[in-house]
């Protein structure tokens, strides 16, 4: 499946308008609802809609968007095996690439954004773990069925790793990372993704 079916769910994830959330949605569902709400204030305060604010728009957008987000825990479960093998300068590199780079695509996405509905299907809590389940409703009257999973740090509820119809974000990613590292190294992915990140 290719990684932009994924961006666009991260994206329709974040904005959403006319979302329903069950009445006995726990703590997960709400910081993720929590976080939506604020990044729609941002995309349609007026103040922010001048060219002369995209920047600032954007960075607000984002600094909002990630904080869900637990970059470390994703860039390891996509590094897989490999990550023990780092150094602890390398995986704070590798962490700073990965993050910089699901955040660039988000951002470029955004503009993208035609009304799709959210309905929040449910959650389920193991611990300090949860998953919320998602139905995305289309203009096209096709489904699309997201799955977010997060992990407790405090009393933030973080997500590290998106499923969307099934397959994991994260599992592509190790895919394509473990594929690349095992056919040339891992010195040419950090060199892939620092080339991808300073495209812009």
């Amino acid at each position: 499946m290719h990684l932009a079916y994924f961006y666009r769910g991260l994206l329709l994830f974040f904005l959403v308008f006319g979302m329903a959330v069950p009445g006995l949605a726990g703590e997960p569902t709400d910081q993720i609802k929590q976080t939506t709400d604020k990044i729609l204030s941002f995309v349609s305060d007026p103040a922010l809609k001048a060219p002369s604010k995209t920047g600032e728009r954007e960075k607000v957008i984002r600094q909002t968007a990630v904080e869900r987000f637990d970059w470390e825990e994703m860039a390891r479960r996509s590094l897989g095996r490999h990550w023990d093998q780092r150094t602890a300068e390398e995986k704070k590199e590798f962490v700073h690439l990965y993050s910089d780079l699901l955040e660039r695509t988000y951002m470029d996405k955004v503009e993208g954004y035609s009304g799709e509905k959210v309905l929040y299907e449910g959650e389920s809590v193991d611990g300090g773990y949860a998953t919320v389940k998602v139905k995305i409703a289309t203009k096209k009257n096709a489904d699309i069925h997201v799955q977010y999973r997060l992990k407790k740090e405090g009393n933030k509820w973080l997500i590290y790793d998106v499923s969307i119809e099934g397959v994991s974000l994260v599992n592509n990613y190790r895919m394509q990372f473990n594929s690349i590292i095992i056919q040339s190294s891992y010195e040419n992915l950090v060199k892939r993704l620092r080339d991808k990140v300073n495209q812009k």
